[in-house]
């Protein structure tokens, strides 16, 4: 196997390798600290589509995290790239909260649901049946579905909730049409999130705490992967998929002297 450079540039995903349940996990802070005092290009990613990044920047600070606004990338915001590189200035039917609605008024686009280009599914607490509904039949009738991450399920302190991608498969079953992910794995969100810091990807490393988002979009997109222990992945959970992390530690402390 080829020596790998350098690393340069850091992505880390934020729940389970940065905090866990709304408390910052040990070595965070040190880590960010790090990063900031050698000045290393870095992205905090996220596929929860439901806060924008000005939201994320002050929960995290709330934690003792500092992160600052540019530095954090979300799934809405590379599904709003997606949709302006391929038909700027449309029109979209969503399902979800500020952080996507914000994400796709920032590229002029116009929420509607009458003959919509696209319905956008993304993350909320407060699924409306009606509005799946209306997702389906505006699908049925010509709309293209897109979806912001694949995650079937989600961390919260009473347990995992159904996320995104489980919400998705029950559209895919009433209209037979897939969505198209635009977060983590795509390698898309990836590629846009280094893009937006410059960095690239042979010199560039993905914390996760998942093998089937994290570990997967860094491994597709050429970078290093370090996965964590510290969310939803346990050791017995690695030798179950077909590939694997360049590297497991136990957290994110493990890795402040790797910057």
């Amino acid at each position: 196997m080829a020596e790998r450079k350098p690393i340069e540039s850091w992505l880390t995903d934020m729940d389970g390798v940065l905090i866990h349940e709304g408390v910052p996990i040990p070595g965070a802070d040190a880590f960010l600290k790090k990063l900031r005092d050698m000045e290393r290009p870095f992205l905090v990613l996220t596929n929860n589509s439901i806060y924008t990044p000005r939201d994320l920047h002050a929960r995290l600070a709330r934690m003792g995290l500092d992160v600052p606004i540019p530095n954090i990338w979300t799934s809405a915001l590379a599904t709003a790239r997606f949709l302006d590189a391929q038909r700027p200035g449309g029109t979209a039917y969503v399902i979800g909260e500020a952080g996507l609605t914000t994400a796709l008024h920032d590229i002029g686009y116009v929420l509607t649901d009458h003959e919509p280009d696209y319905v956008v599914l993304g993350e909320t607490r407060t699924y409306s049946f009606e509005a799946l509904t209306k997702a389906i039949r505006l699908i049925n009738t010509g709309a293209r579905f897109i979806c912001t991450n694949p995650d079937e399920t989600g961390p919260s302190t009473e347990g995992p909730l159904p996320a995104t991608g489980s919400v998705a498969a029950l559209i895919t079953k009433a209209t037979g049409k897939e969505p198209y992910f635009a977060g983590k794995p795509n390698p898309l969100m990836m590629r846009t999130g280094l893009n937006a810091i410059g960095a690239h990807s042979e010199t560039s490393a993905m914390i996760g705490d998942r093998m089937d988002t994290d570990v997967l979009a860094g491994l597709e997109a050429g970078m290093e992967t370090f996965l964590v222990l510290t969310g939803l992945t346990t050791p017995a959970d690695v030798d179950r998929y077909p590939f694997r992390p360049s590297t497991v530690v136990d957290s994110i402390a493990d890795l402040v002297e790797r910057v």
